[in-house]
């Protein structure tokens, strides 16, 4: 029984609960970090066993009766600040829907998401998605357990999107997804019409070092503070934080390919930016945490497009960048390389993508999704299944697995419900830089000197700082005056390709 009897002691007892939860996911996400960037070989099959007992432990802790009597008792006290209420409803939200998991299936899909990572990059290096179909299969399973366990209205697929996007729907995504389909593919003709961009200078030998070396200083220059974070290599890019004074980012690099690697840092400083701007104060609670995916995807492509790939960065960057690789580009011209960089072309890699063929990138992922959490399709024909979309929709023919199906991690992860927040964070990106440029006086001026300060310190007031108080649309609203409209992204688009 509880016998803190005022609410600050109860919200006090509350808030150490959260926190040692947090504890515990925290730990499991060095762990994470650890594994994709530095964990032996050998070490595999131990640091499945940890994840599991670690996971087990944090969804005991989140589940405990006391934690929720807790809860259920600050819903009803009226004297919380506005800010409290919403974590107890939200923390009391997550309560209840972790309660509909038994605990042999968090433990079941953690030892499988640990297995299936591990398979995933094997077959990676053999090219075989033979190799890592069985375990796919069986994540698929207890994916599509986890939606009857969930429970969702429509389709199954709503069950595991809400997890990522809360209030998203197929039926939400479907309109959104026609929309820049009708909108993005004459567009995509347009663009191709125009005279080819020569961008062969990109794809010579770029030497690590100096890569590594442009990578830091990018960051650094963006807000990125290093006393609270770091970079490292891994196979898949990623963010992970541990807690806004601790986020790291990794990248990787392609010694023939100099965006694989200038990009991803911009990208995954952007997602690096949003967590170290999160409350430290609200560590464990729920505004303590990102709105969304869709929300923190926006941070990472604002920073990677609407900044990155701007002509006013590199207005700023180019001639750095020139001294940094004089033989490979101090006879190349800014506008040329400006156009290189923003060279529109359909391709196999979703993360090497062009700001346009990307969100059919996106759909792609995201109809194969629905279809197997539907039983439409099975493991055994989804390479097939696969390369006809890409033929379908992007007119190019997959040569291997590894360029193919098995060029994304997040299946390997159980992340299925995920890859839609990619599209709607480019919309959401855009409509938020809109609102940007009105507010701050001189932006473009600003990054072309290479100022970012001004750009931070607004999205630190208008959207990290929030954490999950607003739901993605809330918040777009609160910050924009309207919820997200497409023809934000669209007016960006067409103003940039069609110039």
């Amino acid at each position: 029984m509880i016998t803190v009897k005022s609410t600050d002691e109860l919200y006090t007892a509350y808030q150490q609960k959260m926190q040692q939860v947090a504890d515990v996911r925290n730990a499991m996400a060095v762990l994470g970090w650890d594994q994709e960037t530095y964990l032996p070989e050998k070490g595999a099959a131990f640091r499945g066993q940890q994840l599991t007992t670690l996971s087990t432990i944090a969804h005991e802790l989140f589940t405990a009766p006391e934690l929720g009597e807790i809860l259920q008792e600050l819903r009803h006290r009226g004297d919380l600040s506005p800010r409290q209420q919403k974590n107890v409803a939200l923390s009391l939200e997550d309560y209840e829907k972790n309660k509909k998991y038994p605990s042999s299936f968090v433990a079941d899909l953690s030892q499988t998401t640990n297995t299936c990572y591990h398979a995933w990059i094997k077959a990676r290096k053999a090219n075989s998605y033979a190799e890592f179909e069985p375990l796919l299969a069986k994540m698929i399973l207890l994916k599509q357990q986890e939606t009857h366990i969930l429970g969702y209205e429509g389709h199954p697929y709503n069950a595991l999107l809400n997890e990522y996007e809360k209030g998203a729907s197929t039926a939400m995504l479907d309109k959104v997804f026609d929309a820049a389909k009708t909108a993005l593919t004459p567009l995509l003709q347009k663009v191709m019409q125009q005279p080819a961009v020569d961008s062969s200078f990109l794809h010579r030998h770029y030497a690590r070092q100096p890569q590594w070396d442009l990578g830091m200083a990018l960051l650094k220059d963006m807000g990125y503070d290093m006393a609270a974070g770091r970079q490292d290599i891994s196979e898949h890019p990623f963010t992970t934080s541990f807690s806004p004074q601790d986020v790291r980012v990794t990248t990787r690099i392609d010694e023939n390919d100099f965006g694989n690697m200038t990009w991803s840092c911009i990208h995954e400083g952007g997602h690096a930016l949003y967590e170290q701007g999160l409350n430290p104060e609200e560590y464990g609670l729920p505004c303590g945490e990102a709105a969304s995916l869709g929300i923190h995807e926006s941070q990472s492509r604002l920073w990677e497009n609407n900044v990155g790939r701007s002509l006013a960065y590199w207005q700023h960057y180019y001639p750095q960048l020139q001294r940094s690789f004089p033989d490979h580009l101090q006879q190349v011209p800014l506008e040329q390389f400006y156009k290189a960089i923003n060279q529109v072309k359909p391709s196999l890699i979703r993360t090497e993508a062009d700001e346009l063929t990307y969100h059919f990138h996106v759909m792609i992922r995201y109809e194969i999704e629905k279809g197997l959490l539907e039983g439409a399709y099975t493991t055994k024909d989804l390479h097939q299944v696969w390369n006809a979309h890409y033929r379908q929709y992007l007119q190019v023919t997959v040569p291997d697995d590894t360029r193919g199906i098995l060029q994304d991690i997040h299946w390997s992860h159980g992340s299925f419900g995920y890859f839609p927040t990619y599209s709607l964070g480019s919309f959401y990106a855009a409509q938020f830089f809109a609102a940007a440029q009105q507010q701050l006086n001189g932006l473009t001026e600003q990054i072309a000197a290479g100022q970012f300060g001004p750009l931070l310190a607004w999205l630190r007031e208008n959207i990290h700082r929030h954490g999950r108080y607003y739901t993605s649309n809330e918040l777009c609203e609160k910050v924009t005056g309207q919820p997200l409209d497409f023809r934000y992204f669209l007016e960006y688009a067409e103003g940039k390709f069609l110039d």
